[in-house]
């Protein structure tokens, strides 16, 4: 009985062994054709025959983002749609570029964990947990930082010259939301902004008046 159960396990293992390795079984990549729709999974693969080392590497992330704005910030994205390697990776990148006195407002990530890596620069960075807890330090030059999916996070520029950031995201998609352009960048009724957030009513025209809002 002992040596039937002992094969029966060497045959699977075997057959699974060249299931997997095969050719036939699943590609190697799957670069994405941007010419079709994007859907859930991501974009359908390009012609394999189409495929050229150009679509394996990406140069976008090398050029500075324009910080001349609100935020004095700008995130540069290598997601799919700009860097259609990643296709089906379960992966995405962005370059951030924070002026001095920029800020990343707090915002959530509700796709992804991400990955913050300080190229240059001087950031304070933090988190707030699910019980309120906050988490702050201040990041240089080398520094890694980590902020789980999910959890309210932001960067502010307390150097004197540009801080650039790699952000490495563990999702495709990691989604974005802003918490102030969620607030005051929107329609909704400014009675009752200032009743859900106990701000008075000449602080809620200011701030949608910063995010553009309107109501």
């Amino acid at each position: 009985m002992a040596s039937s159960t002992t094969a029966l396990v060497i045959t699977i293992a075997t057959i699974a062994a060249f299931h997997f390795s095969s050719p036939s079984h699943a590609a190697d990549f799957c670069i994405a054709d941007l010419k079709g729709a994007q859907g859930p999974a991501g974009y359908s693969c390009k012609n394999p025959a189409n495929v050229t080392v150009h679509d394996f590497v990406f140069a976008g992330l090398g050029v500075a983002g324009n910080t001349s704005n609100t935020i004095n910030a700008a995130v540069t994205p290598a997601f799919s749609t700009q860097f259609p390697g990643l296709n089906g990776l379960g992966l995405a990148l962005a370059r951030v570029d924070i002026a001095p006195g920029g800020v990343i407002p707090f915002h959530i990530h509700p796709a992804a964990s991400e990955v913050f890596h300080v190229l240059q620069g001087k950031v304070i960075s933090g988190l707030v947990d699910a019980s309120n807890k906050v988490y702050l330090t201040t990041l240089k030059k080398g520094d890694i930082m980590v902020f789980p999916r999910g959890l309210l996070h932001f960067q502010v520029n307390s150097g004197k010259s540009t801080a650039i950031i790699i952000a490495s995201f563990s999702g495709a998609e990691p989604g974005l939301q802003l918490i102030d352009y969620a607030l005051f960048a929107n329609e909704l009724p400014s009675e009752l902004l200032e009743k859900s957030t106990f701000l008075d009513h000449v602080q809620v025209k200011k701030l949608k008046g910063v995010f553009g809002g309107s109501g």
